[in-house]
């Protein structure tokens, strides 16, 4: 069974960067009001994440799994997933969670929490869409 932990570590570049959108920003507001995502420094970005010339926040995710290599992390930027994979650090997309969290019985449905993350700017094709919902029984 795979578990959705009780807690995510948030490195601190990637809050900087959500609440660069404001205060109104659904994801901003989610970090500052939901207990579960515990915001965190994180050592310096190694050279060997550096190399892979990513954003800040993706470089801080990484960073902190790769030194805590028990941790998952959850990305859905390409590069950041193909650096992820060449240093062995497990990775899950944004999508995979929602749908974990169908398979737990966390939420009732996945599309319309998908939906959501496409009105709020999320790209997912309706073939990928469709593919994992099937997988859930939607």
């Amino acid at each position: 069974m795979q578990i959705i932990s009780p807690e995510i570590i948030v490195p601190q570049a990637v809050e900087t960067e959500i609440q660069a959108y404001g205060e109104t920003d659904i994801t901003a507001t989610a970090i500052a009001k939901t207990s579960w995502l515990v915001v965190t420094e994180t050592p310096p970005v190694p050279a060997i994440i550096q190399a892979w010339d990513l954003g800040a926040g993706e470089s801080a995710v990484l960073t902190w799994a790769y030194g805590n290599p028990a941790a998952e992390v959850i990305i859905d930027d390409l590069a950041a997933r193909r650096c992820a994979i060449a240093l062995g650090i497990s990775v899950r997309g944004t999508l995979g969670i929602v749908l974990i969290a169908k398979q737990q019985g966390i939420i009732p449905y996945a599309r319309p929490v998908v939906e959501k993350l496409r009105l709020c700017g999320m790209y997912l094709s309706d073939k990928v869409i469709n593919q994992a919902l099937l997988l859930v029984d939607e």
